[in-house]
């Protein structure tokens, strides 16, 4: 007999039996419903099978129109809406300018190529000292010493210059991107029915791929390092306001009761109740919205950020491995200097404040002070020992070479044997699948999406689920829709065919898993553009090369969450399964796996979430799917075109996580976790 709340096992198969024997009677008669009507219904509606054109939204026109008449006719009366975008910008550009200056250009007077540096940037060592600071006063020595390294790094492999202007788009972006996502998020909080609807425009923000962003930004903004801030703040708020409204819902009640006896106006609740009381959470969205903002910056590069993102597009452009990976790696320096010191910052402005000091400024503020003699000294002592102000070229490193030689030997030495695999996978695999789903009636395959939101979720889900394939066929997408599913679909279970049994190896050995976890963070910083490179100089352009970039790219969520959900199994289940005599097949089988389904299959989420956005780079080499669609929206500054084609891809983002995650829930449930 299992012990009350204990997860169904396998031996548990009275209570087991009767709930898995009605699933699968429904979805057998639905999956034969469908191939009946796939394989019969052709001639008698040819109409489900192609939507008809007669009926076709003309979306993209629309929003192209409006765009056009925003920038050209729309009005406030005093000012025009192309004054309104210019006056964003120039606002903008002054944070901008004031840290590119600080950091990388240096103050300059003139404008163009007779422009003359007046005062120079911050030296090299000047920056490092800085940063070292800053961590020895959030975390101590260790993180110190960790974040210096970091910026050391970038200085050696010659780095610096394009670390320091990704820097800069940063220091403005993130900031603000947390400032905009608190006020959004306490508006939500305090009005619902503005959380009503800004929750669904969020769910939207945060699956639209990257290059739709990039593409009104470019129409409205222009091309330029403000108009890649303004891309970046776009794509980085979202998190910190869905993050702000949990985590103001989150306050215990006590605290809002305290606050009300207190006398406390809605503003004072609000400022000084609320948000003190959630700070912990808040900086987690602080993190958020600076790993989220790094990230954007180096795809909008292909909108002029500049930087660290523009050195890796110039190296795939050119195909050179080894510059784009060291641009790369500079990257993965950068990002965890970042992670590690907003991490602390959060740690430490979530500690109750200490009292202040009653000394001298010197006592109260020594690393102020230190800062400014660092900054002030290094700068003077530049003017007299270059190497000071500026790191020397004969001093930097560099492992571009050998890393482009690896892949050309590579590619010298087992050109058979790669083409042969990707000949064999193309034409047995590849082509066949994408054929298939290219004969799915959009009807039938609407039809059978209802049915596994109902199934899975109730009518709510099984509504939005057609809602949105419809929305796919009526706006012109299927087709393009179809092959972004097929690859997408192809590369998310080849990632999880290889990160299973990486995470199931990794979560009961504690040092396999730490090397693991390394090399998966490693993974999920590197700029998706990195991963093209290789697999375009092996194997050239073309559907093959996508899913190989999309597998490398989409594979880290799969390792992490099957072998997170493995590590959180009780390990007395464990240890009752060995005392009934299971073998470690059984028990890996029986118990482990079973109980860790529901993470595996958020894993499944979120590769099927990165492999979708890693599809829309991948247009660089050639497929033909929706990503291809908004990548040639952007070179043709088409918002229309773009905007459609990114909606449906946010369209098939929706349904696939709505669907996996009741799935998961579904499993919890049946496996009594919940």
């Amino acid at each position: 007999m299992a012990m009350p709340g204990a997860p169904i096992l396998a031996t548990d198969a009275s209570k087991a039996t009767q709930p898995s024997l009605r699933l699968p009677v429904a979805w057998m008669i639905a999956i034969a419903a469908f191939v009946m009507f796939w394989l019969y219904a052709g001639p008698l509606a040819p109409a489900a099978f192609e939507f008809p054109k007669a009926y076709v939204v003309p979306l993209a026109k629309w929003i192209s129109a409006a765009m056009k008449w925003l920038i050209d006719d729309a009005s406030f009366g005093l000012f025009s809406f192309t004054d309104l975008t210019r006056f964003v910008s120039a606002v903008l550009d002054v944070p901008y300018t004031l840290a590119s200056s600080l950091l990388s250009t240096g103050f300059l007077e003139g404008s163009g190529s007779s422009a003359i540096q007046i005062v120079p940037p911050l030296p090299w060592l000047a920056v490092i000292g800085l940063v070292m600071l800053l961590g020895h006063w959030l975390g101590g020595m260790r993180l110190a010493l960790l974040a210096g390294g970091c910026f050391l790094f970038l200085a050696v492999f010659g780095q610096w210059t394009s670390a320091m202007i990704t820097l800069a788009s940063i220091l403005v972006a993130a900031p603000l991107g947390v400032i905009f996502g608190l006020l959004f998020g306490v508006a939500a909080w305090r009005w619902r029915w503005l959380e009503r609807i800004v929750t669904p425009l969020l769910d939207l923000m945060q699956t639209i791929p990257v290059f739709a962003y990039l593409v009104p930004v470019l129409f409205l903004f222009g091309f330029g390092p403000t108009a890649a801030v303004i891309a970046t703040l776009i794509f980085a708020t979202p998190p910190m306001t869905r993050i702000a409204i949990l985590a103001l819902r989150a306050v215990p009640g006590e605290i809002i009761d305290l606050g009300h006896m207190v006398g406390c106006t809605d503003r004072q609740m609000t400022w000084r109740v609320m948000v003190p009381a959630a700070r912990e959470s808040l900086m987690v969205g602080m993190n958020q919205v600076i790993m989220l903002s790094l990230n954007m910056v180096i795809i909008a590069s292909m909108i002029g950020a500049g930087g660290l993102g523009f050195d890796v597009l110039a190296a795939l452009r050119r195909l050179d491995f080894g510059a784009g990976l060291e641009a790369g790696f500079a990257i993965v320096a950068l990002a965890i200097a970042m992670d590690r010191l907003s991490h602390a910052a959060a740690e430490k402005l979530s500690a109750p404040a200490s009292d202040p000091a009653t000394s001298g400024p010197l006592a109260r503020h020594p690393y102020l002070i230190a800062a400014l003699a660092l900054s002030i000294v290094t700068t003077l002592l530049g003017y007299v020992v270059p190497g000071i102000h500026t790191y020397p070229e004969a001093l930097q490193l560099s492992t571009g070479t050998f890393w482009s030689e690896v892949v050309a030997w590579i590619n010298i030495n087992f050109f058979d044997t790669l083409e042969a695999i990707k000949n064999a996978m193309l034409l047995n695999v590849l082509i066949p699948f994408k054929r298939l789903l290219g004969d799915l009636p959009w009807f039938g395959v609407t039809a059978l999406l209802a049915f596994a939101g109902y199934r899975l979720g109730g009518w709510r889900l099984g509504v939005l689920t057609a809602g949105l394939a419809l929305f796919i066929a009526a706006t012109g997408q299927w087709e393009k829709a179809m092959i972004t599913v097929y690859l997408c679909g192809i590369s998310a279970i080849l990632a999880a065919l290889i990160g299973l049994p990486i995470g199931i190896f990794a979560a009961t050995r504690d040092r396999v898993w730490s090397w693991v976890q390394v090399a998966i963070d490693t993974l999920q910083t590197l700029p998706s553009f990195v991963y093209l490179m290789p697999a375009v100089m092996l194997f050239r352009v073309g559907d093959f090369t996508a899913m190989i970039a999309v597998v490398a790219f989409a594979i880290a969520p799969a390792i992490r969450y099957t072998a997170l959900g493995i590590r959180k199994v009780d390990p007395k289940l464990i240890e009752a399964g060995r005392a009934m005599g299971c073998t470690e097949w059984q028990i890996l089988t029986r118990i482990r796996l079973k109980l860790a389904l529901p993470e595996i299959l958020l894993g499944l989420n979120q590769t099927i979430m990165f492999a979708l956005s890693m599809l829309v780079i991948t247009a660089l080499v050639g497929t033909r799917d929706l990503g291809q669609e908004v990548y040639i929206a952007l070179t043709k500054a088409d918002t229309g075109r773009g905007l459609v084609a990114g909606l449906s891809i946010a369209a098939i983002a929706i349904i696939a996580d709505r669907l996996i995650s009741a799935g998961a829930i579904h499993a919890r449930r049946r496996l009594g976790l919940e």
